[in-house]
């Protein structure tokens, strides 16, 4: 068995599996129930001063028969008593204590940001996270994203944090911005021990086209909210791998959006997150769905041999490259498995209609396509629809030309092998 713990910025947990601050990690019976189904950790849904939430507050954004493939919200904070959040903190800790329990804080002054703090480190909570995203609702009162779009003010609150927190701290980032590099790097000068991306982006997930108001619908009237599920992930992937990378940074990093799967999970892993914070699969599927992520997990490690998590961590993060760097004379074209071909001709109809007209009608009225290897450009378009796995792959061709670059072309450098598809 791979031992799965993490200590993600000082933040101990026996897995890397995170309940994110959201509606599963609402109560101290829900984290308890969490934590006997398996989950390593849970960051409590977002404290400060309790708020009254609207109804409704869910939206789905669905496709071909998945009702919510993206996933929408106009909540808030939380509407509990603080009293009562911070007497549950207390008591999951004592009865879990080698879980970790991170305290996610949104609050306005200098003031009430050392009141918070000292009353979470009081809980015994392993770590704070401080809620800079919530792009909604709280942003129009100063928080949320107001604080995480402004490098300078993210700097100046963490380091409030960091002068009052006798525990790790952990800003949580906004993707509604441009470039995420320079709000990681705020954090960091900050003093923050690490950062947990990414939180909602916002969004407008669909209108009822018969009542004319936008989803999800308050009486006659909506808001823009915060988008998530398994449609966000390959933004998160993007805003982590483009921190993971920065050589000038050096923070921990908890992976955050559309962490649906174990799969998901590793690939969080791969691009440098030492802990995954996993929501809407969880308010979709409940509590066991960890159950399936750490087996997955624990067998991904064994097959390629690794015996704890900082064996594999960041360990894609090199093949991330800018364009102009990668190789322009790697080749590939698509093959069919003739034994696993079903004559959809799926793949022929995408060719044709939205990628380079390689694929045919066979010639002897067999079921399988052909594919004109010459003006095959291996643009994956075919693979992606095939509704058969395995069926058609991309096959490297052995061209003859030396790899290069684009810029190493237009610095007379490289010669780039002829173009295909250009008919």
């Amino acid at each position: 068995m791979a031992d799965l713990s993490t200590n993600c910025a000082g933040i101990k947990s026996p897995n890397p599996f995170w309940l994110a601050s959201a509606p599963p990690a609402n109560s101290g019976d829900q984290v308890k129930r969490a934590f006997d189904a398996g989950w390593g950790g849970a960051v409590w849904k977002t404290l400060g001063q309790p708020i009254q939430n609207v109804s409704s507050r869910f939206a789905g954004h669905g496709y071909k028969g998945n009702k919510a493939i993206g996933f929408n919200n106009i909540e808030l904070i939380t509407d509990r008593p603080l009293d009562v959040n911070f007497r549950e903190i207390t008591e999951v800790k004592k009865q879990y204590p080698d879980h970790a329990v991170i305290v996610s804080l949104m609050v306005e002054t200098k003031e009430e940001w050392k009141d918070f703090i000292k009353r979470s480190i009081d809980t015994g909570a392993d770590g704070l996270e401080l809620n800079f995203g919530c792009p909604h609702g709280m942003c129009e009162r100063g928080m949320g994203s107001a604080v995480g779009q402004e490098p300078k003010v993210n700097e100046e609150i963490t380091s409030w944090a960091m002068e009052y927190s006798s525990i790790p701290v952990l800003v949580k980032l906004t993707p509604n911005v441009a470039d995420i590099q320079p709000h990681g790097l705020a954090a960091q000068r900050g003093g923050a021990d690490g950062v947990s991306l990414i939180n909602t982006i916002k969004s407008v997930i669909g209108v009822d086209i018969d009542n004319f108001v936008m989803r999800p619908s308050v009486g006659a009237q909506s808001t823009n909210g915060g988008y998530c599920g398994s449609a966000v992930k390959p933004i998160a992937l993007h805003m982590l791998a483009s921190l993971a990378r920065n050589k000038d940074f050096n923070l921990p990093i908890s992976g955050i959006g559309g962490v649906s799967t174990w799969r998901d999970a590793v690939e969080f892993l791969l691009l440098g997150a030492t802990s995954v914070q996993v929501c809407t699969e969880v308010m979709l599927h409940g509590y066991r769905v960890v159950e399936d992520m750490l087996t997955g997990l624990n067998n991904y490690m064994d097959k390629h041999g690794f015996k704890t998590l900082n064996d594999f961590v960041g360990k894609a993060v090199p093949s991330y490259s800018e364009w102009g760097n990668l190789d322009m004379n790697y080749e590939t074209v698509a093959k069919i498995d003739a034994d696993k071909c079903i004559g959809c001709y799926k793949c022929m109809v995408a060719c044709h209609d939205g990628a380079h007209q390689c694929i045919f009608p066979s010639k002897d009225d067999s079921r399988v396509p052909v594919i004109d290897e010459s003006e095959c450009v291996g643009c994956n378009l075919c693979e992606i629809v095939c509704p058969v796995p395995d069926c058609i792959t991309m096959t490297e061709v052995d061209n003859g030309f030396a790899p290069a670059s684009w810029n190493e072309h237009v610095a007379g450098t490289g010669k780039l092998r002829p173009k295909k598809g250009a008919h």
